[in-house]
């Protein structure tokens, strides 16, 4: 069972779009003994699993306490240095399965916690609707009721100006998270952040949408190919363990043991995929963010899940998603598909250096180094100009 490494969430106060985001507090002592689990089951054929991973206590259930632990939007802002950067008010749409029907009342929670401003219905920030924009919702899933929260958190930390837009899919089967993808995308949304994956299956029109940074987790068992981050159309988003560090930058990144990545034998090498990536096919991941739940994020969820609630700590591809797709979202250059951007301006990124996530034929698909790697892509954001 891997040991949690706890973080101090002390990062310097921060400031977007006029509002102030206090510096955290230190975390609360945990438990000594403890490790993390994924929230979804594995998937059938056909279907999706969130990739959402909590930290769990030493009995196995998941750690739940009063007050958050883990990183919170300082620490998120400080290690992507993203200063003032904001998206002038421009949405994100989270696409998930099934209902999470505290998501709006969590939100609040964690971002009146940190001093974030309210994103509400009330205010327009917010809005949940079902896969074909109506108000009858999908029934209730814990397991992607605790998916739902870590992302909505996850876009507040990285860009606190952002709307979200939720679009919960009708089941996990990837018909109806496709048409949840396809229902956001024509709302004028920047960027759409699905934080699931299944067995790498064919290109589908559904994630199809230029001028959209559409993101999706590249897993989190290690070395292999998930859909729909390897679909050519995505831009595939990898993990790293990321840690406070006596560097110039305040923060150190390896590549997150279980990140996913690998060659796609069913979906062609976009244009702008680089002879970097040794891969015929399209390559995971192209970026990547904080995933390790070793060093994970505070998330607030009141859905019971394995009869826990309040203030967890999460980690999974499922976290690094939306903290891109809020990136890509205030950097604005969604032309075509902006994943080409991102590789023309590699030179804008943290380059991830270490880490390992398996073994594979070719060291580059499995094992961080100088420029693109399998684990963690071209790197983890330092500003916004690489997207």
């Amino acid at each position: 069972m891997r040991r949690l490494a706890l973080t101090l969430t002390a990062g310097a106060a921060l400031a977007v779009a006029g509002v102030s985001i206090p510096a955290a507090s230190a975390a609360p002592s945990a438990p000594a003994r403890h490790g993390n689990e994924r929230t979804c089951a594995a998937p059938a054929r056909g279907y999706a699993a969130c990739f959402a991973r909590v930290v769990t206590d030493s009995s196995g259930k998941p750690l739940a306490t009063s007050t958050p632990s883990g990183y919170g939007p300082a620490d998120i802002r400080s290690a992507y240095n993203l200063g003032s950067a904001s998206s002038g008010g421009k949405t994100v749409a989270i696409v998930d399965a099934y209902n999470d029907p505290t998501a709006e009342s969590d939100l609040a929670v964690y971002r009146s916690t940190y001093g974030l401003p309210a994103c509400t219905t009330a205010n327009g920030c917010f809005q949940k609707v079902n896969q074909s924009g109506g108000s009858s919702l999908p029934k209730t899933d814990a397991g992607w009721a605790t998916e739902i929260s870590l992302d909505l958190d996850m876009v507040s930390a990285a860009c606190p100006d952002c709307k979200i837009l939720l679009v919960e899919a009708s089941s996990a089967s990837f018909a109806n998270l496709g048409a949840a993808v396809n229902y956001a995308a024509g709302r004028g949304v920047a960027a759409i952040s699905n934080s699931y994956g299944g067995s790498d299956s064919s290109q589908s029109s559904a994630y199809d949408h230029p001028g959209i940074a559409i993101t999706a987790s590249t897993g989190d068992g290690g070395y292999g190919v998930e859909s729909p981050a390897s679909y050519g159309t995505v831009v595939a988003v990898g993990g790293t363990s990321l840690h406070k560090a006596s560097t110039a930058r305040g923060w150190s990144e390896s590549a997150w043991s279980g990140a996913g990545s690998g060659c796609s034998t069913l979906n062609a090498k976009p244009a702008w995929q680089t002879s970097a990536t040794q891969c015929s096919g399209k390559a995971n991941a192209d970026v990547s963010a904080v995933a390790d739940p070793n060093t994970g994020v505070a998330v607030y969820d009141s859905t019971r899940y394995q009869g826990r609630s309040g203030w967890q700590v999460y980690g999974g591809t499922s976290a690094s998603s939306p903290i891109i797709a809020s990136v890509y979202t205030m950097g604005g250059n969604l032309s075509g598909y902006p994943a080409s951007y991102t590789w023309a301006h590699s030179s804008a990124l943290n380059d991830v250096t270490s880490g390992s996530n398996g073994t594979c034929a070719t060291s580059v698909w499995c094992n961080a180094g100088s420029g693109w790697d399998g684990p963690t892509g071209l790197g983890t954001p330092n500003g916004v100009g690489a997207f």
